[in-house]
């Protein structure tokens, strides 16, 4: 097992230390960072202490870093709709009804399954469970999204996260008709009170934004496209509940009976842009909406004659 030892400064007070191992563990994510605090791996003054500590000048932090686990997450032979590669990406235009990634009970049929048959090449900064994944849409949201094949790559795609820097649009379709053409929402996202699987509008939760601007309106429902300014859990659904218009088909943040026959809800993540992490140019993809979607609107449209 790998030791680091860090030494705090005193300009370097007061930040909180995942923060502050995230700064000087560039390597790795913060999120890896704050999984080696909840595991009892990082000491201060050689007490455990939790992500929400804040360093203090002369902090003396040490850091266990376990040995790699062996990767356990099988390869298969699922076909996947490659929008675009190089040596260090992957995008991918994911269906409706994937699992991005393996999770407990789930470890087979998920993107990342289907991408190890394809590249066994990955970054390994989100470890052995999801290899590469920088981002995610839910499993019955279908579209774009990017896949990091080095360290490198995914250090640099994950800071466009970070700082808003990365282009994500998504369609939606949502009950109501909304009057406005467009609009924003900056509402903190937080796990529900009462119901901790999902997640909810919370006075101190994260900031979320999310704009959006109306394409179509039909007799009871309205097209959006919804941009992200921030990416949390279920942001959109969440959002657009919030504010009277629940997607289509969102059994969990929508109605519980749905009038059109759906498989999930109405979205779809259509263009993806970001800052090529070697290339250092702005690209762009878009993904066509997919039949299952083009279909509720046609039937939308039809209703309105």
């Amino acid at each position: 097992m790998e030791e680091k030892f860090f030494n705090v400064k005193s300009n370097e007070s007061g930040l909180r230390i995942d923060k502050y191992l995230a700064d000087r563990m560039q390597e790795k994510s913060r999120s890896y960072i704050q999984k080696l605090i909840e595991d009892k791996n990082v000491f201060v003054n050689d007490k455990e202490i939790k992500s929400n500590y804040k360093v203090r000048e002369e902090d003396t932090i040490k850091i266990l870093i376990p040995e790699p686990i062996e990767l356990k997450v099988e390869a298969e032979d699922i076909p996947i709709d490659i929008v675009y590669e190089d040596d260090d990406v992957i995008v991918i235009n994911k269906p409706q009804g994937m699992v991005v990634h393996p999770a407990a009970g789930n470890y087979n049929g998920t993107l990342v399954n289907a991408i190890l048959n394809h590249c066994t090449d990955l970054s390994g900064i989100n470890g052995v469970i999801r290899p590469g994944i920088v981002h995610r849409i839910d499993k019955d949201t279908s579209g774009v999204l990017v896949i990091a094949k080095n360290d490198n790559a995914h250090i640099k795609l994950s800071k466009q996260l970070k700082d808003h820097s990365m282009k994500r649009e998504y369609y939606a379709i949502v009950e109501g008709v909304i009057k406005k053409d467009e609009g924003t929402i900056d509402a903190p996202l937080g796990r529900h009170p009462q119901d901790r699987i999902k997640f909810a509008v919370v006075s101190n939760g994260k900031r979320a934004v999310t704009h959006y601007k109306v394409l179509e309106r039909f007799n009871n429902n309205t097209l959006v496209k919804c941009v992200l300014e921030t990416g949390r859990t279920h942001q959109i659904r969440v959002h657009m509940a919030y504010i009277g218009h629940p997607l289509v088909g969102d059994s969990v943040y929508g109605y519980k009976k749905q009038k059109y026959k759906v498989n999930g809800q109405m979205l779809h993540a259509k263009v993806l842009g970001f800052i090529h992490p070697t290339k250092g140019v702005f690209i762009e993809f878009q993904s066509p909406l997919p039949e299952w979607f083009d279909n509720i609107l046609e039937t939308l449209r039809k209703e309105l004659k």
